[in-house]
């Protein structure tokens, strides 16, 4: 046989072998009756926080469905996913975190700040990874195990600000801020944003910052005593209901006219429909908040089939930006675990031991590149030294009853609080 035979017996199986290769790949092994990706999932569905906690869950559930019923699972094997109710309630969070890691989950969320730093000395301690949709800075910094979902509380504080001082203050010198803040993580992550960089801002932050708990039914003498300091902005970092609460509080102290002169701006745990429900459309005219998602029915990829589970499974839902924030969770967790799969294999996923946990989290979380979420908010990336995953807010204005206007994106800096001799002090 000459050498040009040789040779083009080489090129015609190189081309079958590139002919068939779609159809090797369509023929990879699938998954086994009973293997599955076992993961945790957490949420207030009942107690202090239950008006978030209950579309999120439900959010979590819905996605999951999907996944499986339309996507395959995650790589090729379906995602056993078991949600636990927390009740905002530390003992509970820890419980859950600790039943997950029994059961041989391989990754958990939570809904909740509150939720996660309950959880994470657990989880730290294992090496077992978290993703929580709400986060603060005291959940990852220093960075460990734990990562962010979206912006945290100190990111929404700054970014607020910065809206502020560009698109509203108009005043000289430093307009002064009043906080209220929610006695949790919630609350802390945007105390320690406006004490690490207020002076960068160029605002005061008024003295003493008032505190609440998520039960209060009146923040009526922090507002009294607030009064006489002619506040520029009032910032609420808390929960819808306790957030509604203040809200109502100021009004009546304030007077319709002289309200409406305050600017008053609120972190993404507060700015959903439930605080419209729950203060009414008049008392939150105008009022500002940085939320990490686009809002219901924009034109983005993952919008339709979103919206068709959720009005199929749990209408109820519809519009509330919580059930965004938690589907897009899903999406997340099924990413990172396809990741995985293909980095490590099944069988090592399948021990749902530490070995696995690692696995999981270097080969899957931290493998997150530039993900989009199917447009549903900011693109997802694992920056070693940021466990925030995704960095991007707009800030969004209740106009007409309804959350609108809003801004452009804005990505969100690290600020390495861990520096600063006072943190988690």
């Amino acid at each position: 046989m000459t050498k040009k035979s040789f040779m083009v017996i080489g090129v015609l199986c190189l081309a079958l072998v590139i002919a068939v290769m779609p159809f090797a790949g369509a023929c990879a092994p699938k998954a086994k009756p009973g293997e599955v990706l076992k993961i945790g999932m957490m949420n207030p569905s009942t107690g202090g926080a239950a008006e978030k906690g209950r579309p999120m869950s439900e959010g979590n559930s819905d996605v999951i469905e999907y996944i499986n019923a339309e996507l395959g699972g995650a790589g090729g094997y379906p995602i056993d996913a078991e949600i636990l109710d927390s009740r905002y309630d530390p003992t509970q969070a820890v419980s859950n975190v600790k039943k997950f890691m029994a059961d041989g989950r391989i990754l958990f969320t939570t809904a909740s700040s509150k939720e996660m730093s309950a959880a994470m000395s657990s989880a730290n301690e294992a090496g077992f990874p978290g993703i929580s949709c709400f986060s603060a800075p005291s959940l990852y910094r220093p960075p460990k195990h734990i990562y962010g979902q979206t912006p945290d509380y100190g990111d929404d504080a700054i970014a607020f600000a910065n809206f502020y001082m560009k698109n509203v203050w108009k005043g000289t010198g430093k307009p002064k801020f009043a906080l209220f803040l929610l006695n949790n993580p919630t609350g802390y992550g945007a105390r320690d944003a406006f004490k690490a960089k207020a002076d960068e801002l160029g605002i005061e932050v008024l003295q003493p910052i008032n505190e609440h708990a998520d039960s209060t039914i009146s923040e009526m003498d922090s507002v009294t005593a607030l009064k006489d300091k002619n506040p520029d902005v009032i910032y609420i970092s808390s929960t819808p209901k306790p957030a509604a609460v203040i809200l109502k509080n100021l009004y009546e102290k304030y007077g319709k006219d002289d309200y409406q002169k305050l600017t008053i701006g609120c972190c993404h745990a507060a700015l959903t429909i439930k605080l419209i429900e729950f203060a009414g459309a008049d008392i939150t005219e105008g009022v500002y908040g940085a939320f990490p998602t686009v809002l219901w029915d924009e034109n983005v990829p993952g919008m339709a089939k979103m919206t068709e589970y959720c009005k199929k499974l749990h209408p109820n839902d519809y519009g509330n930006g919580d059930y965004i924030t938690s589907w897009a969770q899903g999406l997340i967790v099924a990413k990172a675990l396809e990741l995985a799969v293909k980095n490590v294999g099944y069988d090592v996923l399948s021990k749902g031991d530490a070995t696995a946990w690692q696995a999981v989290e270097t080969q899957g979380v931290q493998k997150l590149k530039n993900y989009d979420v199917a447009g549903l908010h900011g693109p997802v990336n694992y920056t070693p030294g940021d466990n925030r995953l995704d960095k991007f807010n707009r800030i969004y204005r209740i106009v007409g009853g309804k959350i609108s206007q809003p801004s452009d994106w804005v990505e969100a800096p690290l600020i390495e609080y861990e520096k600063y001799d006072w943190f988690g002090k």
